[in-house]
């Protein structure tokens, strides 16, 4: 453990009678502050990196990159599948600066991309393409990040008594293994394995984290509606982009007491299940945006939380996405009409897949293509999806509670007032 990562600065900011005893504790433990200030600038900006926060990973322009290294602060640049802000942040090179703060990082790789176009190398390559020198590269995927985490008298160079891999490359500006050398022996050669990995095996309390208090069935993702009426305005998570969501209100019909969906309205549900803390706990909202004309797509990997998220056009297709869920101990599904269409097993604390690069790719593409087939726009649904319970992105998320108002730090429910 090297730090805690990612505190939220809204939170920070927010809550501080329950964040700051957290940091406290980190900072007492010698521990790093892992930091997340998107959006924040000048007197927040400052209060919060105030609270001992060391790093953050948010800038996208190459300004942002500066006041926060002015500050104090080392940034990670990130080049991955989620955001790839390194073409653009490269400005800072002509700023004058050191570069001993700037770290590169992916924040997220795709399998799909880790088998076309590779990790931290592609990510270098990157760097020294877009004009940075290529030991100051290197440097910083490797010295910068070992210093950031008091670290270097350990790894993060190649000198006695320090553990390293290495590579060995045909010169310094391109980034192309010809050799990997791990322990002591060549464990790849030209892009191909000479020793295979050895093999983890899992403990069952680590495939076994999926808890429900019984199966789901339909009537558990029911919107009741407590007062006699035949409409009623409600709060609705409405998808601005494949990652940023509002809160929107509208007036929707009362149909025996409930609301429903209305795919026409583009209008689905949404449901928050908590697995590990109170399990079978559910909060049931309603979503505009994902465009999911049929079917329902859950996963248990939702950023945040330990909950099982699901977004469905009928209530019985969510219940046996969720029951799938539980019986696979984790993972990501689509139903559609009383069918399984599409699954990718995460049995590793219902976060991780223990399958092959491969295989996990082509499951997680052929999720995808089933939910294009069923309306869904966007580039990465699942990622759309987990993220959903995320205090990352703005700015109306959900949990097992109800939905969260991350401007203010509040939960409501779906009816306002």
């Amino acid at each position: 453990i090297v730090g805690l990562g990612e505190s939220y600065w809204q939170s920070v900011l927010q809550h501080p009678d329950l964040s700051l005893p957290i940091l406290h504790e980190t900072l007492l433990s010698g521990k790093n502050l892992e930091g997340h200030s998107a959006g924040a600038s000048l007197n927040k900006l400052n209060a919060y990196i105030a609270a001992g926060i060391s790093s953050c990973h948010e800038p996208i322009k190459a300004d942002e990159v500066l006041e926060r290294l002015r500050l104090g602060l080392y940034v990670m640049i990130r080049e991955g599948s989620i955001r790839r802000d390194l073409k653009e942040i490269s400005k800072i090179k002509d700023f004058g600066v050191d570069f001993r703060r700037l770290v590169l990082v992916s924040d997220g790789v795709e399998p799909e991309d880790l088998l076309k176009k590779g990790y931290m190398e592609f990510i270098v390559q990157k760097a020294i393409d877009c004009g940075f020198d290529p030991v100051t590269a290197i440097q910083m995927a490797t010295l910068n990040v070992a210093d950031h985490f008091s670290l270097d008298g350990v790894i993060g160079g190649i000198a006695p008594g320090r553990y390293a891999d290495l590579l060995i490359i045909p010169d310094e500006r391109t980034i192309q293994a010809q050799y990997v050398i791990s322990n002591g022996q060549v464990v790849a050669q030209n892009g191909n394995l000479v020793k295979q990995p050895r093999r983890h095996t899992f403990s069952k309390q680590s495939t076994t984290s999926i808890h429900l208090n019984r199966k789901l069935n339909a009537s558990d993702f029911a919107v009741i509606i407590q007062k006699a009426a035949e409409k009623i305005e409600v709060r609705i998570i409405n998808m601005v982009t494949d990652l940023v969501t509002s809160e929107l209100r509208m007036t929707v019909p009362v149909i025996g007491g409930k609301i429903r969906q209305d795919v026409s309205c583009d209008i689905i549900k949404i449901a928050a299940i908590d697995r590990t803390n109170n399990p079978g706990k559910i909060f049931t909202g309603l979503i505009k945006g994902f465009c999911l004309k049929k079917g329902a797509f859950a996963c248990s990997a939702s950023w945040d939380t330990t909950d099982i998220i699901v977004i469905g056009a009928n209530d019985a297709d969510m219940a046996l996405a969720v029951n799938r869920i539980f019986d696979l101990q984790g993972g990501a599904v689509v139903s559609v009409h009383g069918k399984i269409e599409a699954e990718f097993p995460m049995p590793v604390f219902g976060i991780l897949s223990d399958l092959p690069m491969k295989q996990i790719a082509e499951k997680i593409e052929h999720i995808k293509n089933k939910l294009s087939e069923f309306g869904v726009p966007f580039p990465d649904p699942l990622l759309s999806l987990i993220t959903l319970t995320g205090a990352a992105i703005p700015f109306l998320r959900i949990c097992e509670e109800g939905l969260v108002n991350l401007k203010n730090g509040k939960t409501v429910g779906i009816i306002p007032g």
